[in-house]
Formats: C-alpha cells, structure tokens, sequence
C-alpha cells in the first residue's frame, strides 16, 4: 500500500506518513526510517509519543486550564502539539519553524490543520529564523518549544548557550521552554543540556522515564525551563499517571544530577547522539 511521502530537498531523507494500525484516525510521520510524530486527527488532544505527553503536562499547567497562549515551535513534525494547544486552548496564537518546506507540505496536504487555528509557519533554519522574529514577539510568549531533529539527531547549533540565550528574549515573564533531549547510557549530552539551559534560565527542571534518568538506555528528556519558578506543583502526580514511572528532577537534585557538566558553547557544541537503528528506526512503506 501506497502511503503519503516525499524526498527532502534540504536533508535528503524520505519522509512518510503511515497510518497507525491500532488507532483509527492517527498517523505516524517516518523521517529517514526515524518515527519523528504521531497525530491523531480525529482527537489531537490524545497525544502518543512519551517525551510528547510530558511536554503536553508542562502546556497543561500554563495560566488558567483553557486559556489561550501565545506559543512558538522550533521544528514542525506532523504539528502534534500546535494541534494539542489548538484543541486544548482554542484562539491561541501560533507560530511554527520548519527548515524542511517539503515537509510542511506533505503534512497539510495529508494531514490537513485545523481551519480555525491560527498557525503561522516560517520556513528556514531554526536558529537563524529565531534572530529574525520581529521585535513585537520579543517578551510575549508563553511556551517555546524545541524540537529539531535532523533525521534522529539534534543538530548542534540549537543546543549552545548562545542559542538558548537568544530563545530566552521570546519569553514573556513566566513564559517557559520547553526542550526535547535524546540521549544514550551515561546522559553526558542531556547533562550537559541541563547544565547550559540551566545557566540560560533561573529555574530548570528534567522530566523523563526513571530509567532513563538512571543513564540505563536510550530515550528522551524533556528540559523545561523559566526565568521564574516553574509551575510544577502538579507535575509529580501527573508523571504518575503514566505511561511508565517518570519524575520531575528539579532544584538541589537537578544540580547533583547534571554532576559537573560543562555549559555548551557555540564552539563546543556537538549533535545528539545518533541511536542504534534498533531503538527508533522501523522499516519504511510498512502496512
């Protein structure tokens, strides 16, 4: 069976979209053989993906439940949380990044957005679209995603100090970011991540699977931070709930956590550890 796909000018990588089995209605975006988003049209607020449903609490305890933000996404999937603060937050304000414009087009064209969100997408690289932003964006947002991944790594680029200090000007007062982190056994590069976001913000926090937050496998860390307290009174009962045991690392234990990891600059930044082919990658064209 044929499935929705397209060759990325800009990388090169097959990008796919493949029906979910199990869900009717839901689709999985394959990016070089890596599952990169899970959508659920019909309920967008159903969210798949583990590191996907930890960044959904953090979304859920900004303001008042309901209340429309301002929110702005590095990296664009399938638009899988653009479509959960849709859902969940009607009338927010949207603005999306997205080197890859064949991407963007694959995904609207088989996955259409809703037609009342007020999504905007600028294409382009991430970093350097993140200097551009007009200067009445500055100060005024309520949640910054970052997601960038290049096939099954993040590029370097977007994990320096440099570049945190600049995504921090977007934030309004208590505004939060939110990171997505990939990494192996031993966790030098989440740690390392934690340390220079930590340097960037007044108040961090990791969010992850216990195991994974033991350095014991492969998996993703969601690093959130602020320059003001956090909002997670609530996020330990949250975490709880599933889908396996997770905690929220913050404060004294975050420090002891990060172990005296060096802040990332721009001149020694790396990209994200590249898992082995077994851990995320699935074979593509799969019915």
């Amino acid at each position: 069976m044929e499935h929705p796909s397209t060759t990325l000018k800009h990388s090169g990588f097959l990008a796919v979209i493949e029906p979910d089995r199990w869900v009717p209605g839901a689709f999985t975006l394959v990016v070089d053989g890596t599952p990169q988003s899970h959508v659920n049209v019909e309920d967008p607020t159903e969210l798949f993906f583990e590191y996907v449903q930890r960044i959904g609490h953090v979304i859920d305890q900004i303001g008042m439940p309901g209340e429309p933000i301002t929110a702005v996404h590095l990296g664009a999937g399938a638009f899988t949380l653009p479509r959960y603060v849709e859902a969940t937050r009607p009338g927010s304000r949207q603005q999306v990044v997205e080197l890859e414009s064949d991407l963007v087009d694959l995904v609207r064209a088989s996955l259409p957005l809703p037609k009342t969100a007020q999504i905007r997408v600028r294409h382009g690289d991430a970093r350097e679209v993140l200097a551009k932003f007009p200067a009445g964006l500055r100060g005024t947002v309520d949640l910054l995603v970052v997601d960038v991944f290049s096939g099954a790594r993040t590029p370097a680029h977007v994990t320096s100090l440099e570049f945190y200090t600049e995504a921090a000007t977007l934030l309004k007062p208590g505004g939060i970011i939110a990171v997505n982190v990939a990494d192996g056994p031993g966790l030098a590069f989440a740690r390392a991540q934690a340390a220079t976001l930590l340097e960037a913000m007044q108040d961090v926090a990791a969010l992850a699977e216990t195991q994974i937050l033991k350095g014991r496998r492969f998996g993703n860390v969601v690093m959130v931070g602020s320059q003001e307290p956090l909002p997670l009174d609530w996020m330990p009962r949250l975490l709880a709930g599933g889908p396996h045991p997770s905690k929220v690392v913050t404060g004294r234990e975050l420090r002891e956590w990060i172990a005296g990891a060096s802040v990332v600059t721009d001149t020694t930044a790396t990209p994200s550890p590249l898992p082995s082919r077994g851990i995320f990658q699935v074979k593509p064209g799969r019915d």
